[in-house]
Order: structure tokens, then sequence, then C-alpha cells
């Protein structure tokens, strides 16, 4: 965004929230409990700009809060870009933004930091932050102007990061060295992975994060608190249940008096059963439960305790590294898996909450389809005598993404195009918010709804969200927001 000669930057941000905050239909007097964020990426208002996301945001979507993060975007090429949309393990290819960006609803895209990082808090660590570059220099600037003039409209604004994928600043760049990725029980890296997310129990990595957490304050200090995304093991596939065993997770198991040993072997033994020895009796048993199958020995079930301990010792040196840098005032809120799925990711509501100012539960139902089919193709090829038709549906009913018995085959089940409805259920969406409530206790769990798909369903998913979390939710993201599905968020009822 550029500033004309005779308009100063402080000047400008102040007409920027002007604007936003004098636009007819502010929600000024809404109930001061209810909560309303949507992610709005930096590319968003570089392409559109500052005011314009701010007057769609604040003064039609009602918003009370937005999330953002430290880089900038330029249109690429595939050679040398990543897609957006991300393509999610090839899945995802049918996705398309709603909100064009450069023109284009799917594109390649480049980007650098926002920021020229304090390279001071990083020296020792393996992990180093991107170099500045000549986006940062042209563009960067453009991210402390949307905080300013957010802050000055009345949002509180949040920055998204990533957990544990180095540098951390965006979700399609980056990942851990090839030490520090997670393992399968045999030692050997998953084959097919949707995020490249490095070990929880790399030290490395954390200590990284913890010196970006405290860069962000310092270069940002406006903001009121930092979401980490995927601080846990992401479930899409069936190899990330029995993830963690490299070299980290092996010393970090010594030093949390876990059993390193019996925990690869009790892991190794269930995935070579699903892995060939899976019977029909079995997927038609009610003792088949895939995810809680993974707590059915002692070493499974110490696995889980294990991984949830990594989580929650994370969570705690990020919580530390933000109030040391920005004050007990900045939350901590990390983005996380629903049930089942946080059953395997080391995602336990209960213990994450007493390190957190909040939890932000995920209902990415374009998700759980793809998810089903990840599970669901893996088991059949490695036991090709399986009813394929009891395996879907028990599936189904295990990982509680319908409110019926599900569909017949696999291949009923797709990652959705931009109009195709989620296969989701109403209820299957209730419970998992409501699960994640009662675990957190006193802790606020924000429904994490997003805008991808057709506006009707959305508006479904919309109110099951804000209903099943009591007013608090996320919206994920401004890109995907049509300005209907945008006017449909300002008419929650508050």
């Amino acid at each position: 965004m550029s500033v004309p000669p005779t308009l100063t930057r402080r000047t400008l941000l102040q007409s920027v929230a002007a604007q936003a905050l004098m636009a007819p239909g502010t929600a000024d007097g809404a109930a001061a409990d209810r909560f309303l964020g949507i992610t709005v990426m930096p590319e968003d208002y570089q392409v559109e700009g500052i005011a314009q996301v701010l007057r769609n945001v604040k003064s039609r979507a009602k918003a009370t809060a937005v999330a953002t993060s430290p880089y900038v975007m330029q249109p690429s090429d595939q050679q040398h870009g990543q897609r957006q949309p991300p393509i999610d393990a090839g899945a995802g290819g049918v996705r398309l933004l709603d909100r064009p960006l450069w023109g284009k609803r799917e594109l390649y895209t480049s980007s650098s930091l926002s920021f020229v990082p304090n390279l001071a808090l990083y020296k020792g660590l393996k992990y180093q932050p991107s170099a500045p570059d000549d986006l940062t220099r042209s563009q960067g600037r453009i991210v402390r102007d949307f905080v300013l003039a957010s802050k000055k409209a009345g949002l509180k604004v949040f920055f998204q990061i990533q957990s544990v994928i180095p540098p951390d600043y965006i979700v399609t760049s980056g990942g851990p060295t090839e030490e520090d990725k997670p393992r399968l029980p045999d030692g050997s890296v998953p084959k097919r992975r949707v995020g490249n997310t490095g070990s929880l129990a790399s030290m490395e990595i954390r200590r990284y994060t913890e010196a970006l957490i405290t860069d962000l304050c310092h270069q940002y200090p406006e903001i009121d608190g930092i979401r980490m995304d995927w601080p846990e093991y992401p479930q899409y596939t069936l190899d990330d249940q029995f993830l963690d065993f490299g070299a980290p997770a092996e010393v970090a198991a010594k030093r949390l008096g876990f059993d390193f040993a019996a925990m690869r072997k009790d892991a190794g033994d269930l995935y070579s059963h699903l892995h060939g020895k899976l019977t029909r009796a079995e997927v038609a048993s009610t003792d088949f439960a895939l995810l809680p199958f993974m707590a059915r020995t002692p070493g499974l079930q110490a696995l889980g305790r294990f991984k949830a301990a990594l989580v929650a010792e994370m969570l705690e040196g990020f919580r530390q590294a933000l109030t040391a840098a920005g004050g007990s005032g900045k939350q901590l809120v990390p983005n996380a898996f629903p049930e089942p799925f946080s059953l395997a990711s080391g995602m336990d509501h209960r213990v994450a909450a007493k390190h957190c100012d909040g939890l932000s539960v995920k209902l990415y139902t374009m998700h759980w389809p793809m998810i089903l089919r990840f599970y669901g193709d893996a088991l059949m090829a490695a036991n090709p005598g399986l009813d394929e038709a009891a395996l879907a549906r028990r599936l189904a009913r295990i990982l509680g993404i319908r409110d019926d018995d599900g569909f017949p085959h696999l291949a009923d089940y797709n990652y959705p195009g931009p109009d195709t409805p989620h296969q989701a259920g109403r209820h299957a969406q209730e419970v998992k918010i409501q699960a994640a409530r009662r675990a957190a206790d006193t802790t606020p769990v924000y429904a994490l709804a997003h805008g991808y798909g057709p506006t009707a369903d959305f508006a479904d998913r919309l109110e099951t969200a804000w209903q099943a979390s009591e007013k608090k939710i996320w919206v994920n993201r401004y890109g995907y927001l049509t300005d209907e599905k945008i006017d449909m968020i300002g008419r929650l009822r508050f």
C-alpha cells in the first residue's frame, strides 16, 4: 500500500481505522463474552488493501479479532513457488480461493519474512530465520501497518505461526532437517505427509520457535497473542498415528521417564498387524476402533501419554517465551485437532489447556473425508481380503465424521470441490467441540470453522460452530469468504 506524499503513515493508519469503525453495522454493542476472529493472511491485504479488508472484517463480519502472519507474498511459478491454496498431499488440488489473489483463484507464490530478524536471538541455534530480501524491504511494512490499523479499529490481533516447521512463519515453506523428522517404529520417515512438520521432541526446533516468539514480541509489541499451528503430530494418514520414534524422541523419552523400547515394540507390532494381518472379523467387531486401538497395550498407552507430555512441555516453553518477551497479558492459543484425532496427535485438551489461554479446535470438515479415505485406502491395500463396505462404515463411526453410518465405498469419500457440500454431520461437529470444552474445563475453547465450501454449507457449519462453542469462533480464512459469506458472519446472533 503506497503512501501519498501529503499523507503521513500515522495519518493513513488513523484513516483506515476510522473507516472500519464508522462504517454501518459495527457491532460495538455486542455481548462482551462473544468472540469472533477471522484469519487474514498478508496476501489478502497486499491485494485488496488494508482499508477494504478491515471494512469487510470489522464492519460487515463484525469480527472482534484478526489473525495474520509475519510474511509477505508475491506470485511465482510452479518450479519456484508453492501452490495457493495448499494442495494437501495431492487431495486438495480441487480447492480454489473465493477471493482471488493477483486475479487468480489458484496460483503459485513465494514468500519472505515481513521483518528483519534480530539474529542475536538465534545465536548458536541450528535453525535460523530466513534472510530478509527485496520483497521484505519493499512489502514487509504492510504487516505492521495492518497490525496497527487493526488495533486502532478495536480488534484484537494475533500472529499465527507454525510450531515445528522452521522457519515457522508460513505453513507451505520450510521444514526440519533429516535428523529432526518424526519417524515410524522401524525408523523410517512416512512416505506421505500433509505437512512437513518436525519432531515435537526436537529441542533444536523448540529453541528456534521460542526465539521466533521472542523476536515477534519485540518487533510487533502491539499484538495480543500468538496462535500456534500444528503443535502436535497432525493426523491425516494412517502412518501419522505411529509417530514418533526418531532420535530426538528417544532422548526425550529417557528424560521424561518413558520406556522407549516398549513403546516402539508395541507400536511396531500394531503397525505390522494393520499392514497385512487385519481380518474381516476384526473390522466387523465392535472392538476395532483404530484410534482407540492405539491404547490396547501398555506400550501403546504409554505412547499416548508420551506424546501428550511432549505437547505440554513444548507449549509450556512457548508460554514462558511469550511471557518473558511480551508479558503475561499476551495470549497463547494453539490450534488443535478434535477427538478422536487428538488421541494419537498428542493434543490432550485437558493437559494442553493448563499451559494456554485458549484452544482453537479445528472443524476442518473438508479434511475429514480425505483422512478417512487415506486410512481406508492404506488398510485395503495392505489387507486385500477386507470387506470394503464394512471398513468404510466402521471408519466413519470411529472418526465420528457422520451423523449416519456413512457410505459403502471408500471412493464415496472425497476432498470436496468448491461447490460441493462437506461430508460432515452437524451433530458430529457439535460432539467434537463439546468434548474439547469438557476437557479444557475453564480454559476457553474456540471452534475453528473453515470458510472453504459452498455458501449454504458454510452457513450451516458456521452456525454449528457458533452454537457449539457458545459464541466463540475463529473463521479460517478470509481468502475463502465471498461477500455473501462475510455478510452471513455478520448476521450471527449475538
